[in-house]
């Protein structure tokens, strides 16, 4: 969330000020410079089983370019498993900073791992020393250092790699820009930071330093920098056809360490390497089940009543609305952990929540940070108190006075997430104010500004001038409401400790080398990179681990609230495995069609690379004015985000799908198709719980993409248009509102007529899909409906498919029923474990591409023994419907012959 509007002018204004001040500063070395370092040499190798040691010696005369050249290095490669190798480079005398494991905890080694059944190997040169990764099967080299000199700096590493023309690069995140990178000229650049409107080739608020690459024919492979320092990452190439120079990818890094993870990936299959990568960084956590429906958010309600309205006329216009969440506008004074008594009064927020909650709907809050400074006697700011007590708060240079900044409330400290007592802080505050007997029982949290974002403008020597210039907390602009009006009157619903670093000498606000920050000098609205975490750590290097490092408090504390259950927490800023414990949203982006389509882009990225599923961008937009035609196609493409919430800022129109005719009736037709394919896409989620299996996949389109691993969403991206023109594979599919067969050729097809309240749905050849048979107002409503399974045949005439149902809620399950479904043959074969009672049946099966009407057809459950069951069959789109009325306890067929 920005700072007022008003403040956004003079905020770019001072962006690009800096901005272009920083990168004059990270320009002035000529890249020959760099390339002519003398680089280093290998001596003392040593081979001991899977691993390899070297030390690194300085080759020749140092370079010093932004600091002096370390003399010399230790080098550890090793192979973990039999498809991931694990190289770090570190100083041979001095203590650096690592990514703790605390934070993030290091993959296990398998213990039995073959060198020689390895999948790629690691090879190298003595002098200059150089190493490669390369396939070894075929001897493809995925990954080089040759002609490329290492550099070794305090506050400065540089490694490069030679790549092919054109290289199909993807990850490098969080940004905005398309799925595939540009491979002739981008810059990543890895720092978190506010950033309103996320431009795109700008650093955004999550940080992901892996990349997947894609060869064709070659296979797909990963490289993954474990580095929570500032970094550019530099792709240089010239041009996209075979005769162009080679393409260049170079890390550019302010500190700590090279700590690089290579995966081999697969031949034939591009989402093994997301299954390894997920063995590295942890697979995403599941969620509740309730998480998957529609979630309704603005910043800009201005009391409780405004709040109750949305629900209700989200009840009135029968648009399931499954959460309800609230902005920053419900606290005291812009104060985490309060309410405002005149606009949001406890009372009547309680009466809220418990009506949602008797309505089988949920409720979600903003969490920041940033905690008022309030000290001094008569303040009662109790989150302030209690945190000074236990001495939790991130500390300036000198060690002891809190880190100050200016959030929302005005000036502010920061939870230090390293401190030993802040789980016990942060537990506490939500078990407090998150009681559900005397607070307000949330069923998920949201959590903001946690780059962490300060609006005070470097250099931030007088916040407190800063936070009365900025006229922060922003005063309230209209009257309370009437504490006794009546709500809902109208609703219809019915349904690990390291050694700490040593930075002496080192400049820890300006260092030498400047990254392209696009906000600037390091410290600038955000926390200072000179401060000092409880155990010793500084800011410079900790800084992109804010966010998921708060991320995870956040999931404790909920978990804490409600032992044994899922959480759900949604965060703006990530590190690398944050998808463990949480969600994300793609931040604060704008109404336009521009961002409508680099949604599908982010969501991508996230989901398919980053191992983060629960994933979603601001339907319809956050900042600007959307209009109704944009509202109505996001409203659809949002409906195949993971994670589907209407988000909108305070000083832009109300976008609440009720609102205009055509979003009411799009978002209604995208929502029962969404809600139907629930428990198909709630198993995929499961299965990514397991392995790490991607939830949408492709390596060339992103203004297309899978919903799931079956379902090709392919949505009209341009305004007023009426038409879109899609890519198949060649490949059968079928349509999924007629059910009719299309033959995919392998090139773009171009569908007409496609009018303003639907969006595009292909079903994948060769899967067995499992539908709910109707929409509902809620998911506990949905889980009463029963179940269809479509046969959609592939090209060799056989389809199979998966069901996974437990229930929603728990982390461990008692019972859990997992179905496979098989077609060959004429003959549909459900078999598996039914232990939960799923408690509805399976009212249908639809055959689809069925040459002729059937003579008979039967259904054989084992138990009941052998009947013929009632049918139906559509000569012209040549669908057969079967009804089938079996209870999904037990393995069985159903059969047709003609």
């Amino acid at each position: 969330m920005p700072p007022a509007l008003h403040l956004w002018g003079i905020v770019t204004a001072l962006l690009f000020s800096f901005g272009a001040l920083h990168v004059s500063r990270a320009t002035q070395v000529d890249p020959a410079i760099l390339d002519a370092c003398p680089g280093y040499n290998a001596t003392n190798v040593k081979v001991t089983g899977p691993t390899l040691t070297a030390k690194l010696v300085l080759a020749g005369t140092p370079c010093n370019v932004f600091g002096n050249d370390t003399k010399a290095l230790n080098l550890v490669a090793t192979y973990e498993t039999e498809t991931r190798i694990h190289l770090k480079i570190t100083d041979a005398f001095n203590t650096r900073y690592e990514v703790p494991e605390s934070v993030f905890p290091r993959p296990v080694r398998d213990p039995t791992v073959s060198v020689q059944r390895a999948e790629i190997k690691f090879t190298y040169t003595v002098a200059p020393f150089s190493f490669n990764i390369s396939r070894a099967r075929t001897n493809e080299v995925l990954f080089t250092t040759a002609g490329h000199s290492l550099i070794f700096e305090p506050q400065y590493l540089r490694l490069k790699t030679t790549l092919p023309p054109a290289a199909n690069i993807y990850g490098l995140g969080e940004h905005t820009e398309p799925f595939r990178l540009d491979s002739t000229n981008t810059t990543r650049t890895l720092w978190s930071r506010d950033a309103f409107g996320i431009p795109t080739g700008t650093n955004l608020y999550s940080n992901h330093p892996v990349y997947f690459e894609h060869r064709a024919g070659g296979g797909t492979h990963a490289v993954f920098l474990l580095s929570s320092s500032g970094m550019d990452v530099k792709i240089r190439g010239g041009g996209n056809s075979a005769s162009s120079s080679p393409t260049t990818l170079e890390y550019n890094v302010i500190g700590g360490v090279l700590d690089f993870y290579f995966l081999a990936g697969s031949e034939t299959d591009p989402a093994e390497v997301a299954r390894q990568y997920a063995q590295v960084v942890g697979t995403p956590a599941e969620v509740p089940y309730w998480s998957f429906g529609l979630h309704q958010c603005r910043y800009g309600y201005q009391n409780y009543i405004d709040v109750a309205n949305v629900i209700t006329n989200y009840s009135a216009a029968g648009i399931p609305l499954e959460t309800m969440w609230t902005d920053i506008d419900y606290m005291f004074k812009r104060r985490i952990f309060t309410m405002d008594p005149d606009y949001f009064p406890t009372s009547r927020m309680r009466e809220i929540i418990n009506y949602l909650h008797k309505h089988d709907q949920r409720y979600v809050l903003m969490t920041d940070p940033a905690i008022a400074y309030l000290p001094g006697p008569g303040q009662g700011y109790g989150p302030y108190d209690r945190g000074t007590q236990l001495d939790v708060w991130l500390k300036a240079s000198n060690g002891t006075s809190p880190s100050l900044g200016v959030v929302w409330p005005g000036v502010t400290v920061y939870p230090d997430w390293f401190h030993p007592q802040i789980s016990s802080y942060w537990n506490e505050e939500f078990n407090l104010f998150f009681n559900p007997q005397t607070g307000f029982d949330i069923d998920g949290a949201w959590i903001d500004m946690n780059d962490p974002a300060s609006f005070c403008t470097y250099p931030c020597d007088d916040p407190f001038a800063q936070a009365a210039a900025q006229n922060f907390p922003p005063p309230r602009t209209s009257p309370p409401p009437n504490p006794n009006a009546r709500i809902f009157s109208d609703s219809t619903l019915t349904h690990s400790k390291r050694a700490a670093p040593n930075h002496v000498g080192e400049d820890l606000l300006n260092p030498p080398y400047a990254i392209n920050n696009a906000a600037g000098v390091l410290s600038d609205r955000t926390a200072y990179t000179n401060a000092i975490h409880a155990n010793g750590l500084v800011e410079y290097d900790t800084h992109n681990l804010y966010g998921t490092m708060m991320s995870v408090a956040t999931h404790d504390a909920m978990l804490a609230r409600r032992p044994g259950l899922r959480t759900f927490v949604i965060t703006r800023s990530t590190f690398a495995g944050a998808g463990r414990k949480v969600g994300k949203w793609l931040g604060d982006n704008l109404s336009t069609w521009e961002h409508y389509r680099l949604s599908i882009a982010g969501m991508l990225g996230m989901a398919s690379v980053f191992q983060v599923p629960m994933i979603g961008s601001d339907i319809c937009g956050f900042g600007l004015n959307t209009t109704e035609m944009l509202c109505a196609r996001w409203a659809m493409l949002g409906a195949f985000y993971p994670f589907m919430r209407n988000h909108n800022s305070d000083v832009s129109i109300s976008q609440e799908f009720y609102r205009w005719p055509l979003v009411t009736q799009a978002a209604k037709n995208a929502l029962n198709i969404r809600y139907r394919l629930l428990d198909y896409f709630y198993t995929t989620f499961h299965q990514a719980s397991i392995d790490g299996s991607p939830e949408t996949s492709t390596f060339g389109l992103d203004l297309q993409f899978f919903f799931g691993d079956s379902i090709l969403v392919s949505p009209v991206t341009e305004e007023n248009a009426t038409s879109v023109s899609i890519y198949l594979p060649k490949d059968r599919f079928y349509d999924f509102a007629t059910l009719a067969p299309i033959e995919g050729e392998g090139q773009q097809v171009t569908l007409s007529n496609v009018n303003f309240t639907t969006i595009p749905l292909h079903i994948r050849g060769g899967v067995v899909l499992p539908l709910r048979v109707a929409g509902a107002m809620t998911t506990t409503e949905l889980r009463k409906t029963g179940f269809q399974f479509v046969i959609a045949p592939g090209l060799n005439g056989t389809a199979v498919g998966g069901l996974y149902v437990d229930d929603g809620e728990r982390i461990m399950q008692r019972k859990t029923t997992s179905v496979k479904m098989e077609f060959a043959g004429g003959k549909l074969s459900v078999s598996g474990s039914f232990a939960f009672d799923v408690g509805v049946k399976l009212v249908s099966v639809v055959f689809l591409d069925v040459g002729c009407a059937p003579d008979v057809i039967s259904v054989d459950s084992g138990k009941e023994g052998k009947m013929n069951v009632p049918f139906s069959y559509d000569p012209v789109t040549k669908v057969l419907w079967v009804q089938t009325d079996i209870g999904l306890t037990h393995g069985f067929e159903v059969a047709f012959s003609s």
